[in-house]
């Protein structure tokens, strides 16, 4: 019995001494070793901060961007060295144009600044169903740099109307610029003959390329893609530019602000738009702007030939026309000038969109001014900013010169634009109250086709009186063309004219454009 209780014992110390080297192992051991770690921890960081230097940065701003070429001037030497000036260091994250985590990370606040087309950025504001965003600035626009590319032989005519076929087909990214651009084409143009859903949407730029290699010259497909995969196409003599963001198409390119960020930091959006618009002063140059496009596409990993690079950065630089501190002041209606005012952009765009059932809702709820904010610009006129000290050139659209009858005719046929039917009262040239609201939206999509004159005809009667429908068939003309010119539009740009005895009684609307 007394062993029995020896051995007890002997067995509950050893446990005791287990559990109390168990103890110190694993518990007092680490604590203190974590206690003098956390020590040590804050003496180095006591001894660092009083022996480092000052940051020349302080503010760090996430710009969310993709490797589009028009968005090179935003990753240039110069534009890290002009924002250092003020402060602050910008981290540019490629999220390979994916436009609605884009908008998401604005919201989040992963990104406090970002560079959009105005289209990308009003669908994925209509997918979300909010406006976490407001355009600041337009960086840029695109004057040829997306185009339509076609077979000579299925489509011989450059007129927009040989493509009104059921057969047409148009192969591009689907949901990008180049889908909005066709749509709009298909807008403006009278192409009803077309399918509904004449597209054939692929996932990348190579993928056309793909397509266009398996297809034939009388194949009916249109490419529909940028630079520097338009030059690829046209290496092929047999293809050529049908159609064109430089004719039309909105394609414009914005600096987006996340709303939050721009509440609590106005005056840093103010230093980043100035930082922006000197490196715009400093490519000024088309030289320096070019090599620097080619070394931007190389770094984004494109593969290109020394041809086919020398043509990409010619293309992209007559392509894309970057949009200066006075021509941003034009655009957002703080100086004249015949630009277009983005309010008009957005409505144009989002109206498209809506009615080609692209969004299922207006974004903006009827009014643009929803999507945009010109206070940061405003501030920057009042305080007289101009890079490099000096007063930037306005770049205006074309200015129409008058043509004779020679010059007229000579223009190059564009397409029949889809415009309803004006009605007139029977026997007269009066226009309706529905007729004046066709020529106002005319007028809406005049101001955003920047190198179209118009050429109004007015189609006569067959029954009665040849010589008096002839007679009314010119006068209604004439009546478009004075209501088109009390909206603001060039008399210089238009022309009316009786068109054929087709038994119609309707004015049609053509455009043409001056040949090369």
């Amino acid at each position: 019995m007394h062993k029995t209780k020896i051995a007890l014992a002997a067995v509950i110390w050893l446990v005791l001494l287990t559990t109390g080297v168990l103890i110190w192992k694993y518990l007092i051991q680490p604590g203190r070793k974590a206690a003098e770690e956390n020590a040590q921890k804050t003496r180095d960081s006591q001894v660092l901060q009083e022996t480092q230097g000052t940051s020349r940065f302080s503010t760090e701003i996430a710009i969310g961007t993709d490797s589009f070429s028009g968005y090179a001037l935003f990753r240039t030497p110069e534009f890290e060295s002009e924002l250092a000036k003020f402060g602050i260091r910008a981290q540019m994250v490629d999220d390979n144009a994916d436009y609605i985590n884009r908008l998401k990370g604005l919201e989040t606040g992963k990104l406090q600044m970002a560079l959009f087309p105005i289209d990308s950025l009003i669908k994925a504001s209509a997918t979300l169903s909010r406006l976490p965003a407001t355009v600041i600035a337009i960086i840029d626009v695109s004057h040829g740099a997306d185009a339509m590319v076609a077979s000579k032989v299925r489509f011989p005519s450059e007129n927009l109307d040989a493509l009104n076929s059921p057969e047409t087909k148009f192969v591009l990214v689907g949901d990008s610029p180049s889908e909005t651009m066709t749509r709009m084409m298909m807008d403006d143009f009278d192409v009803r003959k077309m399918g509904q859903d004449p597209f054939v949407r692929v996932a990348s730029p190579e993928a056309i390329l793909d397509i266009y290699k398996k297809a034939t010259p009388s194949s009916p497909e249109v490419y529909v893609t940028w630079e520097p995969y338009v030059s690829k196409l046209l290496e092929n003599d047999g293809l050529y530019v049908i159609h064109d963001s430089s004719k039309g198409g909105n394609i414009v390119d914005s600096l987006v602000v996340s709303r939050d960020f721009l509440l609590k930091h106005e005056d840093q959006v103010e230093q980043v738009l100035e930082s922006y618009f000197q490196t715009l002063y400093a490519y000024r140059d088309q030289e320096k702007l070019k090599k620097w496009i080619e070394l931007d596409a190389k770094k984004s990993g494109l593969k290109l030939s020394e041809a086919q690079q020398k043509t990409f950065s010619d293309r992209l630089v007559k392509g894309i026309q970057w949009r200066n501190t006075q021509e941003n002041f034009v655009h957002f209606g703080l100086r004249g000038g015949s630009l277009v005012h983005i309010e008009d952009t957005i409505r144009r765009v989002t109206t498209v969109l809506k009615g080609s059932s692209t969004i299922a809702n207006d974004p903006t709820g009827g009014k643009p001014s929803n999507l945009f904010f010109d206070k940061p610009l405003r501030n920057l006129q009042a305080k007289d900013f101009h890079p490099g000290g000096q007063e930037e050139k306005v770049r205006e659209e074309i200015e129409f010169k008058t043509l004779d009858e020679k010059g007229w005719s000579g223009l190059v046929p564009v397409g029949t634009l889809n415009v309803p039917e004006l009605s007139f009262a029977r026997g007269n040239a009066t226009l309706t109250e529905v007729s004046r609201s066709i020529l106002d939206e005319l007028a809406g999509k005049l101001r955003t086709w920047p190198r179209f004159y118009l050429m109004i005809r007015g189609n006569a009667s067959k029954v009665g009186n040849i010589e008096a429908n002839e007679i009314l068939a010119a006068q209604r003309a004439a009546a478009a063309l004075e209501y088109l010119q009390s909206q603001g539009i060039p008399t210089q740009r238009m022309r009316a004219t009786r068109g054929e005895i087709s038994g119609a009684t309707s004015v049609t609307f053509q455009v043409g454009e001056l040949p090369y």
